[in-house]
């Protein structure tokens, strides 16, 4: 195990404790995967948090099959699978963060999307966040759905279940998990006075254009770093 390797076992950890601490989580319902090269780092199934070590995280082979090769003390998350096929699927993806939030699970429970109703509805990729086709959790089937619903998307809802965000890092991810939650609680809330009123497809189409460079940034890597990183 390198010392990168390392450094994202334990980011994956303090990951955990942050959304769960952000009462964006609950419990081990949650997990979280970053890729590294040909194959994922991914919280291991039914572990409390509280208890991970970088040692606990589970590393799963990035290659298509029904039973991936996995190595580690605990088997993968029961959910590896849509991990898998994100991360096989779209390769700009670096991490993936699948979450139970109360607002976004509500919204999904009635098998809802989140429209225009807000310009950070472009925080996702589009003019909606979708919400994925209903399946049963850990299965083939429930990742093709998922794989659908974020087709040009960074999050998506999924049906009776949770949500899913994407990241081109674990912070980035981890931002739009929340971002998404206090969309959903906004929605939800909008609904309850009456029906909110949407952006055009063109304000929309403005936000888009203002994403660009909008939101989390990952801080350039300082140069000597990248050397390092270079020869390690």
């Amino acid at each position: 195990m390198n010392s990168q390797e390392t450094s994202s076992r334990q980011a994956i950890i303090e990951a955990c404790l942050r959304m769960n601490a952000a009462g964006i989580n609950q419990g081990t319902s949650g997990n979280i995967s970053v890729r590294q090269q040909d194959y994922l780092l991914i919280t291991p199934s039914g572990i409390a948090y509280e208890q991970l070590q970088p040692e606990s995280i589970t590393c799963l082979a990035l290659q298509p099959g029904a039973v991936p090769q996995w190595q580690g003390p605990y088997p993968p998350s029961s959910e590896w699978r849509f991990h898998r096929d994100i991360m096989l699927a779209r390769p700009e993806v670096h991490a993936v963060v699948h979450l139970h939030p109360v607002f976004c699970t509500a919204l999904a429970l009635n098998r809802r999307a989140i429209p225009a109703c807000h310009y950070m509805v472009a925080a996702f990729g589009g003019e909606d966040v979708r919400c994925a086709g209903y399946a049963l959790f850990g299965t083939a089937e429930l990742s093709q759905q998922v794989l659908e619903a974020l087709t040009a998307r960074t999050a998506c809802l999924m049906a009776n279940h949770g949500m899913i965000t994407l990241g081109e890092s674990l912070e980035k991810a981890l931002w739009r998990a929340v971002e998404l939650e206090a969309l959903a609680k906004q929605y939800v809330h909008a609904l309850q006075l009456g029906t909110p009123v949407l952006l055009s497809a063109a304000e929309i189409a403005a936000a888009l254009r203002q994403f660009v460079g909008y939101g989390l940034q990952t801080p350039p890597i300082p140069q000597a770093l990248a050397s390092n990183e270079t020869r390690d």
